[in-house]
């Protein structure tokens, strides 16, 4: 998202937020996201994938909520009626093609009419069938369940994606030998795949609302969340969709505030300090044990300005519109554990790994075999951490990053309960305790940088060669 990008959105949220009433507000929210969806999209180098990668967004969110519906949901006339729209607002991109100067509000081109409207006559008819003969079955929730994973791990591993492009160029008449992983930019991808399963799964264990489609599409590719989070529960989302809260004076202030504070975090400081942060050319140039530790802590200061910035924007572009957005930052680096950390680093994420993953697993082991406490723990908090790293990417970087926090993780869990089981002593100096406070802070805050060298770079062979040259090996 870009800072034009940002300055549209906020203008067109106070808009909404001032002026719109409030039965009008769920129809243009849904407009709206599913032409940022388009707007966002970077071009591909593949004829017309820019066009079709949102589309395949908005037909997989579709065929979802088809799975997910109960049946009165299905049968409303607002689920026509929000098809309907559906359908001509992506013709209505599509028309752009032929819109002179007014297609440059989008990145890629889109192709002609005739292969858009097969593409929504097929999505139409798939989604009809689904919905009458179909839904709430629980084999094909789960079948698309594996899908919409399957799905998610191609675009994360590289060769697969690669192979992906070949195919893509061979059918679209271009050159295969030109094949990159890159060519598939799938934006926000990650986002709503992790908001698709999260439907999907608490819909297998009749736990999720009945949402319509307009809210459901909302939730899924709402414009302020979906290119960096937070992920929120879909819930909780409809709820704040359903009841917006009515703006006033402060809340426009206090937005207004967040969202200057996230631009700034971006756009002034980490992309300052992405000039001087770790990544493989300067890794592999630097032989100086002192500017190495610059590198380091300039990227990881980047990494959370960046992120965290993105988060304020979208957080207030949502208050704007009276939508209330978690929280996914809690200042992390001053935290004195990783466990500490890790509950105020990308909240939503490590949440919801921890409601899908983390517990089942540990409830499961508890109720098998009698394993031992300690032996529950590092299974499950090594593994929930190595997924979280290949969320990121498939490469062995990512999955050591991974383990990485996994055992540290578990090092402090083990120290905690050590710690606990120890005889009270009597209180200490407050000085020594600030100390110890302090030096908490510290070994958190190096022992994350440090993993952030296998975050930043590409292979383990360049990552090993940074660890020597920062402890001057």
């Amino acid at each position: 998202m870009t800072l034009l990008h940002i300055l549209a959105f906020c203008a067109f949220a106070l808009v909404v937020g001032l002026l719109l009433p409030r039965r009008w507000r769920g129809w243009l929210l849904m407009a709206a996201s599913v032409g940022a969806i388009y707007a966002l999209q970077p071009a591909s180098t593949i004829r017309h994938l820019g066009f079709w990668l949102p589309t395949g967004t908005l037909a997989l969110t579709v065929f979802s909520w088809a799975l997910t519906a109960p049946p009165e949901e299905r049968d409303r006339k607002q689920t026509l009626a929000t098809g309907l729209t559906l359908v001509v607002l992506v013709l209505l991109i599509g028309a752009l093609r032929y819109a002179g100067p007014l297609s440059r509000v989008l990145e890629a081109r889109p192709p002609t009419m005739p292969p858009i409207l097969l593409a929504l006559a097929v999505v139409a008819g798939l989604t009809a069938l689904t919905a009458r003969f179909f839904a709430k079955k629980r084999w094909l929730g789960g079948a698309f369940f594996a899908f919409v994973l399957l799905l998610f791990l191609i675009l994360k591993t590289d060769p697969w994606g690669q192979a992906v492009s070949a195919w893509l160029r061979a059918w679209s008449g271009q050159s295969v030998d030109l094949a990159s992983a890159l060519d598939i930019g799938w934006l926000g991808f990650s986002y709503v795949a992790f908001r698709l399963l999260h439907t999907l799964r608490d819909s297998m264990q009749d736990r999720l609302p009945a949402l319509s489609l307009r809210e459901y599409l909302t939730y899924v590719i709402f414009f302020p969340a979906f290119t960096a989070g937070p992920i929120d529960r879909a819930e909780r989302f409809v709820k704040g969709l359903r009841e917006p809260k009515a703006l006033s004076a402060g809340d426009v202030w206090e937005a207004g505030q967040r969202i200057v504070v996230g631009i700034f975090k971006k756009f002034v400081l980490a992309d300052s300090l992405a000039l001087i942060s770790l990544n493989a050319v300067n890794a592999a140039q630097v032989s100086s044990a002192g500017w190495t530790w610059v590198l380091l802590y300039a990227y990881g200061f980047n990494i959370y300005l960046d992120f965290s910035g993105y988060t304020d924007v979208a957080i207030g572009m949502a208050k704007l519109m009276g939508i209330t957005l978690p929280e996914n930052f809690d200042r992390p680096y001053l935290k004195p554990n990783l466990t500490s950390f890790w509950n105020s680093w990308h909240m939503t994420l490590a949440q919801w790994f921890r409601s899908y993953y983390f517990n089942p697993l540990t409830r499961s082991l508890r109720s098998g075999k009698r394993l031992p406490v300690p032996v529950i723990i590092i299974i499950g908090q090594f593994s929930t951490m190595c997924l979280i790293g290949l969320w990121h990417g498939v490469t062995w970087n990512f999955l050591i990053w991974g383990a990485w926090h996994g055992i540290g993780l578990f090092i402090h869990n083990r120290w905690y309960e050590w710690a606990r089981t120890r005889p009270s002593k009597p209180n200490a100096p407050l000085w020594l305790q600030r100390v110890g406070q302090v030096g908490s802070v510290l070994l958190t805050f190096h022992f994350v940088n440090l993993g952030w060298v296998w975050f930043a770079l590409p292979n383990p062979e360049l990552a090993i060669q940074v660890f020597g040259t920062l402890f001057g090996m």
